[in-house]
């Protein structure tokens, strides 16, 4: 089978069903990049699908314009494609044919799939011609798309997930508001203290597989074998291991006894609850905190902490989420060269400032934290200290590098429905992620035949 037709095989293989952190809910169809790459004369043209929509439409497309005028000889065409799912579609019925993108936004649970594609060309190669310094990156960044001493993308909308409270709520059940709570224990006690003030309930975490993915690294452990499935191809979840059994036993100990509440799996429904008052803690995405600081004036104050984890838990960390930067292999060297070129330019200090600053997902650029607007920015926004810090100490290894499997969608969604089996009383924490891991083990096994 040729490469093509394997990548169709594999896109085939993959039930298309879990939106990636900080990716648009808002399904799209846009309109298919064309292939066209411009005449010998005009401007090389780059086509990028991505799946920014709501307001970051508009910081992609101003990028992108600012891009354009900078020079002549490249035209790069931003392509809204709908959510994640949406894109990941798109790109499957373009395979083959000369619709697609010359650059592909992939949200990070896509990767594995990425690389065994065969449809992309490694980012280290433009790396490693054009002599370009890597160090200049954040290194717990592009660890994630880092496989066998290659980076395969270029990171984009990068994110994690940190603890949202409310001081107010801290100080009236004698709490320090200046001390969020850093274990599972301190996060217990508090979430009582809070409900037992009769003001609001004291935690609620949205029923998200990325929250649990992001526990087990926390304590550094391993969401899938072969070394969180870098090493070699995973065959088995390890997500009924002590870990998760852990975890979930803890949370569910909290719904039980009211000092969380259960809202679903929608992140929005948590966060109109914390921005309301009606919840004192909440765990989301970095990329969530101007929305929340911005509606809560007023009301009260917001604090940031990192995500708690077990008082005897390993070292550990926080995964990057959200999307990178993929450019593909059926594109005429020249065209990719191009691609290259505007991802070297999105990279920069003075542009990641900007995606920054307007878009709440982290610089990927060390440098991009000395431009004046950045700093401004954390002063109006010193929650945001938090997550660098956060990101700053995560001790990079396996399992803070982020579990790669082709069918990391499916896998999520399975999580995600035995979380709700154990809260709504259905299951144990160990019968349902007993049953989680045997099912995604077994989509792994299919998976890695279609690869093989």
């Amino acid at each position: 089978m040729n490469k093509k037709g394997m990548a169709a095989s594999l896109l085939t293989a993959v039930m298309l069903v879990s939106a990636g952190c900080g990716g648009s809910d808002t399904a799209g169809t846009g309109d298919k990049g064309g292939a066209d790459s411009g005449s010998a004369s005009g401007p090389k043209k780059v086509v990028f699908w991505h799946a920014m929509g709501g307001a970051n439409t508009k910081v992609v497309d101003q990028l992108v314009a600012d891009y354009n005028a900078s020079q002549d000889k490249i035209k790069v065409e931003a392509v809204f494609q709908g959510s994640y799912d949406d894109l990941l579609s798109k790109l499957k019925a373009s395979m083959g044919t000369k619709e697609g993108p010359s650059v592909v936004q992939m949200y990070e649970i896509g990767s594995r799939f990425m690389i065994d594609s065969k449809m992309v060309t490694p980012m280290q190669n433009f790396i490693d011609a054009d002599k370009y310094d890597l160090t200049q990156l954040e290194p717990n960044i592009t660890g994630y798309y880092t496989f066998n001493d290659k980076l395969f993308s270029m990171p984009f909308n990068t994110s994690n997930p940190v603890l949202y409270y409310n001081k107010d709520l801290f100080k009236a059940a004698g709490l320090d508001p200046e001390k969020p709570p850093a274990t599972y224990e301190e996060f217990q006690k508090a979430a009582e203290a809070i409900s037992k003030t009769g003001k609001a309930t004291g935690g609620n975490f949205a029923i998200y597989g990325w929250f649990m993915e992001q526990f087990f690294a926390n304590q550094g452990a391993e969401y899938i074998n072969n070394g969180n499935g870098r090493k070699e191809l995973a065959t088995q979840s390890l997500v009924n291991s002590e870990a998760g059994v852990q975890t979930l036993t803890w949370w569910k100990n909290m719904v039980d006894s009211k000092a969380m509440n259960n809202l679903g799996r929608k992140t929005d429904d948590s966060k109109k609850a914390f921005s309301a008052g009606q919840v004192g803690m909440i765990l989301d995405s970095t990329a969530a905190l101007k929305g929340l600081v911005d509606s809560s004036k007023g009301k009260f104050e917001v604090g940031t902490g990192f995500l708690p984890k077990p008082a005897n838990a390993k070292d550990g960390g926080v995964v990057v989420g959200g999307a990178s930067l993929w450019i593909m292999n059926d594109r005429a060297d020249d065209e990719q060269k191009a691609t290259w070129d505007f991802i070297k330019f999105l990279t920069s200090p003075k542009e990641q400032a900007y995606w920054h600053i307007n878009t709440g997902y982290f610089p990927i650029t060390k440098k991009a934290y000395d431009e004046q607007s950045v700093k401004d920015n954390m002063k109006n926004f010193p929650q945001f200290q938090t997550a660098v810090d956060q990101l700053h100490q995560t001790k990079l290894n396996t399992a803070t590098q982020g579990a790669v499997m082709g069918v990391f969608p499916e896998a999520r969604q399975i999580v995600e429905g035995a979380i709700e089996e154990v809260l709504n009383n259905k299951k144990s924490p160990k019968d349902a992620l007993d049953a989680a891991a045997k099912d995604i083990s077994s989509k792994i096994e299919k998976y890695n035949k279609t690869v093989k």
